[in-house]
This record gives C-alpha cells, sequence and structure tokens, in this order.
C-alpha cells in the first residue's frame, strides 16, 4: 500500500500470529489528494482488519472536511 501506512501498539506474536493486549491497537494512515479521499481510503482499509472485540472510531477527520 503505497498510500497508506497501519502501525500497531498493544500487540504480540502467538503461536504464528499477531494478538492485542487491549486498549488502542491500531492507527491506519492513508494519503488522497484532499482529507476526504485520505479518509474514505483509510476506513477502507480498517474496514479489512478484523479481530475479536475491535471497534473503531467513524468521526476522525470530519472537522478538517467541514472547513471552508
Amino acid at each position: 500500500m503505497e498510500d497508506a501506512h497501519v502501525f500497531h501498539a498493544g500487540t504480540a506474536m502467538q503461536d504464528g500470529k499477531v494478538v492485542t493486549s487491549g486498549g488502542r491497537v491500531l492507527c491506519v494512515v492513508a494519503l488522497g489528494d484532499m482529507v476526504k479521499q485520505a479518509q474514505k481510503r483509510a476506513y477502507e482499509i480498517a474496514d479489512t482488519i478484523k479481530f475479536d472485540g475491535s471497534q473503531m472510531r467513524r468521526d476522525i477527520g470530519y472537522r478538517a472536511i467541514g472547513r471552508k
């Protein structure tokens, strides 16, 4: 993914798999010509990452998008 990066923290390798230890464990960052495009791409990527108990904020970037 040249236009995005996924950072993780609070994770460990266990039996060859990445496991979480709770809290905020992922940060997805994406690039776009406009903030709205970057936000859309970041959410597309984040939506493909699944694990038990996962939750995701859906309000990131809205203040920047609302600015004129």
